[in-house]
């Protein structure tokens, strides 16, 4: 009786008790069970349509299942000016097949790996890696078939789906980890009958399983899924993360107020909008719904305070809401990364690459950066300063914001042919007047289109090693990891070389993949000439491989960790050591002169008007860089 009263049902948790005994289900075997009873679902599009559609190609078409997209995600272009996919060859874009300098490999290379810890004081243990920890298929890879211009129908595919990973409140984190069967090496997942009871709308903790790894990190305080690493096997946890702004009630003020992740991000079936604003080319399954602060706060957001409010709203022209609202991350949000000088960690008897430079501070670890809803294909905000129209020393986010660090007194940015911590001493002189004139040609015009705002954005590099073959203004094809070979034995060199030796990078190299796919790709990264299919391992390979750091900072954008409490006047406009560099963002000097030293900024310091650089860190500047020294790996050549 009581599993039939909706009320609760509801408050237990477990709604789908009465149904499975109705159904005479006593196991849960994977979607089939779903399906029983869910073939189908009504979808409703935003406005009035409403669309039956079959449940399995539903979740199969999703970004959370294919990782790409054939058609156009956010706005992105390329560095030959061509917005990407709008026209012409499409080509499959996406995590799928993204190389990154944060997990350091590809899908295909880093799906699900096993490695033999040696802790110093305990006995030997393997744990489990790879990106396929959080992905909703079971297979021992990614949905690779999918991006080909022949997929194949593979039930198997289908059937080893998890959807209790995202639509169980009960699901056991434990149950995660890399299992090594017959065929390979694959995630395992959590069927149990107590998972399957616990079934309904996704909620936080569900989406929070995966997304916290890369919002607040592994080593977050209140990241559940980090404390549930595994029965067997257990999952490494990464000691930094990709943004540093995680969702959570003692950390964003929508989380506290009690806003789910589908509040804002409503699902159109299975498909998630990310919003029509983003940087990155991860795929977008709504690119054109919108998610933004202004769909419940509107453009006039303060209200509260009179003596503030027509100021503060006035700043809405120029500044997006999460530059004032976001004033720290997590202590772990990972700046540089180094692949190619790995440590050691001895209690955890693992090689990690090197987080040269992770701050939870916003000035050492945030670009504030004009941005008009377009990035490009790696990953740079896009926009111009609308007040300026001198063409003395303008704006240039691709020739300096995002090319040069020097945030952090005493760091010293070294290998792969770095000066003085900028990132474009890579480049010969050929190399970099053509990278100027593409930029001036190519991606000046869309700096310039739209509105701009200053946002803030998470900076991020990372050195690797890259093939050299395919170098062009803005960076070469950066090469993989294999996880297995780099965590066990620290040597940079030889993971690379056992990851390129992977079949899908192999095939990347081939004449096929080259039409398919690659030259497309490598036009829009700049490279006019397109993609050379020269195997690095080969013995008549013609080019390099050599380390470098990308030649331009990835800027990630931040749009959690919310404070209800933006900054104070005088975080911005005060003489010295202000939160907004003025004249790199495309001010004049007497321009910036009057916006650092406003009369209004004193007027209002006797009001509550928010949070001063030292109520969040204390006095004085960012402290000076100081290097923590490990073990490193003695026997490479780097």
């Amino acid at each position: 009786l009581r599993t039939k009263q909706k009320s609760l049902r509801d408050k237990s948790g477990y709604s789908h008790i009465g149904y499975f005994r109705d159904a005479g289900i006593r196991q849960y075997d994977g979607p089939n069970t779903c399906l029983g009873c869910h073939e189908s679902i009504k979808i409703k599009y935003p406005g009035d349509k409403v669309e039956k559609v079959d449940t399995m190609e539903n979740v199969m078409t999703s970004t959370h299942f294919q990782l790409f997209r054939m058609g156009k995600g956010f706005s992105t272009v390329g560095y030959d000016g061509r917005e990407v996919n709008k026209e012409g060859r499409k080509i499959p874009v996406g995590k799928i097949d993204r190389a990154c300098g944060i997990p350091g490999s590809f899908t295909w290379t880093g799906w699900a790996a096993l490695a033999k810890a040696k802790p110093a004081n305990g006995e030997p243990l393997t744990m489990s890696e790879g990106c396929g920890q959080c992905h909703i298929g079971g297979m021992y890879g990614p949905p690779s078939d999918l991006m080909m211009p022949i997929g194949i129908d593979d039930e198997n595919r289908r059937n080893a789906i998890d959807c209790l990973m995202c639509h169980s409140r009960t699901y056991d984190m434990n149950q995660r980890f890399v299992v090594k069967d017959e065929v390979g090496l694959r995630w395992n997942q959590d069927r149990s009958m107590k998972a399957a009871m616990g079934v309904g709308r996704p909620k936080p903790e569900a989406c929070l399983r995966c997304h916290q790894h890369n919002l607040g990190g592994d080593t977050y305080k209140n990241n559940a899924a980090a404390k549930a690493t595994g029965v067997k096997n257990p999952r490494i946890l990464h000691p930094w993360s990709k943004r540093g702004t995680p969702f959570h009630p003692e950390d964003d003020v929508h989380a506290a107020a009690g806003l789910e992740c589908l509040d804002c991000h409503r699902p159109v079936g299975h498909k998630i909008p990310r919003g029509q604003e983003g940087v990155d080319l991860v795929s977008n399954d709504l690119p054109d719904v919108e998610v933004s602060c202004t769909k419940c706060h509107s453009e006039t957001p303060h209200v509260r305070n009179r003596q503030t409010r027509a100021m503060l709203n006035g700043h809405v022209e120029r500044l997006a809401c999460q530059t004032c609202h976001i004033t720290k991350l997590q202590k772990n949000s990972v700046v540089l990364m180094d692949w190619i000088n790995p440590i050691f960690h001895e209690e955890e008897g693992l090689w990690t690459p090197d987080p040269l430079l992770v701050s939870s501070d916003v000035r050492v670890t945030v670009g504030y950066l004009w941005y008009n809803g377009t990035g490009t294909f790696l990953a740079n905000a896009l926009g111009d300063n609308p007040s300026n129209t001198s063409s003395y020393d303008p704006y240039d986010p691709l020739m300096k914001n995002l090319t040069q660090y020097n945030k952090l007194p005493g760091l010293d940015i070294r290998g792969g042919g770095v000066e003085n911590n900028d990132f474009l001493s890579q480049l010969s002189p050929e190399m970099l007047a053509k990278r100027r004139q593409m930029v001036d040609t190519n991606i000046r015009p869309y700096q310039k289109a739209g509105k701009s705002k200053i946002y803030p954005f998470h900076l991020f590099n990372a050195m690797m090693y890259e093939d050299m073959n395919n170098q062009g203004p803005f960076g070469a094809m950066i090469l993989p990891f294999d996880y297995t070979t780099y965590l066990e034995t620290g040597d940079p060199k030889k993971s690379m070389e056992t990851a390129i030796k992977h079949p899908m990078v192999k095939r990347m190299y081939q004449y096929p993949f080259k039409l398919y796919m690659m030259d497309e790709f490598m036009r829009y990264f700049g490279i006019t000439e397109g993609w050379k299919p020269d195997y690095p391992l080969d013995p008549d390979y013609p080019g390099k491989i050599e380390p470098h750091w990308m030649r331009q900072m990835g800027s990630i954008a931040l749009n959690h960790g919310i404070s209800g409490r933006g900054w104070a006047c005088s975080a911005c406009h005060t003489a010295e050591d202000g939160l907004l560099d003025f004249r790199s963002l495309g001010y004049t000097r007497t321009q910036a002169h009057k916006l650092q030293a406003l009369p209004e900024a004193d007027i209002f310091k006797e009001v509550d008007n928010g949070l001063t650089l030292e109520e969040v860190y204390g006095p004085g500047k960012p402290a000076a860089y100081r290097p923590v020294v490990h073990a490193k790996h003695g026997g490479v050549d780097h």
